[in-house]
């Protein structure tokens, strides 16, 4: 699955540990954020479900080992190692932090202990999809938050950077708190609630206004959200009070929100449609919809599209890959980078979260008897240790536990002092430890 969607060092670098005769020799990687991006507090996990079924599905096909085998980087690799390519399965451990739980720059989301080969190759893909997710479940997170509970869907898949990218961004909003997806094939493979009805297009399409919404009501019924402000926003409102009941409600695209949603409400309480809902679109964010919640406007929906998908605001969280434990026949070292701004932490690690901080330690600590550890284990030697939950039940996690954060931290805006984490006491001393040895 995926074996060539990967950067070449990492193949370069894995027929080189075949060569050294250091293939077998075990590695523990940590997957983790250095620094979070702006204006933001925290991180909610997300991509471990894609990870996993990419590391158990991890093969070599033969023409992919046929294209290696043709490029110049690989013409002093021996037979032995395209052979290995061929018999390439993940045997290795992963240790994750569940999807939907919040986590902080320099905890680990997830730990990978295998062969060298096995923990080196994976690297690109492990990166992409859990620090996408993770990012696109964050501003998920906060557009939720900002919309004092009105429901949030996502509509993102046409700005997103690949349909495939579109597909994951909806399941990662769905896990971040979002209540659906435009989606439908995030809908069939996620279990994602599934939300739409018609475009502009639709209205054009008839010769009248009046015509079009008839149609879609025959169509959806009680489902029918009528996208009234293709030609004047408030007649169309008056149009779908005219067609009566059942129908869901209306959804605005432009124009000024607030006024325009106090305006329709009027006329749907007016006309005997109170139940009916306003869905409000176009080009909203977290700001944009927590100055429209401020303003009292009578929105009952947010779909959004673009900022979301792309997560306009911090398009990268600048997650790493990075060795913290390697053993050999020579021993086990711990490994740990010391340059500037990038330095990193030898070790495997635990994250240990407290009522009022976390803690950072080595993997086989425990520093109190009340800290619940993060990372659990996930593969153990190749195989999964249980089903992993599905999305619903990740987004309910993430709910319960965005809720249970110091109410400053899910605010819109940096917080100071931030969250408290600390390194435990045997960290710090594993640390200077090896940085005395360098």
């Amino acid at each position: 699955m995926h074996a060539l969607l990967t950067d070449l060092y990492q193949l370069t670098m894995a027929a080189g540990y075949w060569s050294a005769g250091k293939a077998g020799e075990v590695a523990t990687f940590e997957l983790f954020v250095r620094r979070l991006p702006p204006n933001r507090n925290y991180l909610i996990a997300a991509g471990l479900e894609q990870a996993i079924e990419y590391l158990l599905g991890l093969r070599f096909e033969e023409a992919e080992i046929r294209y290696l085998q043709d490029l110049p980087q690989f013409r002093n690799a021996g037979a032995g190692f395209f052979e290995a390519l061929r018999r390439f399965r993940f045997t290795g451990d992963v240790f994750a932090v569940p999807e939907g739980t919040p986590v902080f720059a320099g905890e680990p989301l997830l730990t990978v202990r295998a062969p060298l080969m096995e923990a080196q190759i994976p690297e690109t893909y492990l990166l992409s999809m859990v620090g996408f997710q993770t990012m696109i479940a964050t501003k998920a997170a906060r557009m939720v938050d900002a919309s004092g509970g009105r429901a949030v869907v996502e509509f993102g898949t046409r700005r997103a950077h690949s349909p495939q990218a579109g597909l994951y961004a909806a399941r990662a909003a769905y896990i971040g708190g979002c209540s659906g997806t435009s989606n439908v094939l995030a809908g069939m493979r996620f279990g994602v609630p599934v939300f739409g009805t018609a475009a502009h297009s639709w209205v054009q399409s008839f010769p009248a206004e009046r015509e079009a919404f008839e149609r879609l009501q025959a169509l959806l019924g009680p489902l029918t959200t009528y996208l009234i402000d293709t030609y004047d926003t408030l007649e169309g409102a008056r149009q779908a009070v005219a067609l009566g009941k059942p129908f869901w409600g209306v959804r605005l695209d432009s124009g000024n929100l607030v006024e325009l949603a106090r305006a329709v409400r009027r006329i749907l309480d007016e006309g005997g449609c109170r139940e009916a809902k306003i869905m409000a679109t176009g080009d909203l964010n977290e700001y944009k919809i927590l100055e429209l919640v401020a303003a009292g406007a009578p929105i009952d929906a947010f779909g959004v599209g673009t900022e979301l998908a792309t997560c306009f605001d911090a398009p990268s969280h600048g997650a790493v890959y990075k060795m913290v434990e390697h053993a050999s026949p020579l021993g086990r070292r711990y490994t740990a980078k010391f340059s500037q701004d990038k330095a990193t932490l030898p070790g495997a690690k635990q994250v240990f979260r407290l009522p009022d901080r976390d803690v950072i330690g080595r993997a086989h600590e425990c520093p109190s008897p009340d800290a619940q550890a993060l990372l659990r284990p996930v593969i153990l030697g190749g195989r999964l240790v249980e089903p992993l939950p599905p999305a619903a039940e990740a987004r309910e996690r993430g709910r319960r536990s965005i809720d249970a954060l110091p109410r400053k931290l899910r605010t819109l805006f940096e917080v100071e002092p931030p969250y408290r984490i600390d390194l435990s006491e045997e960290l710090i001393q594993l640390a200077e430890e090896v940085r005395s040895r360098r």
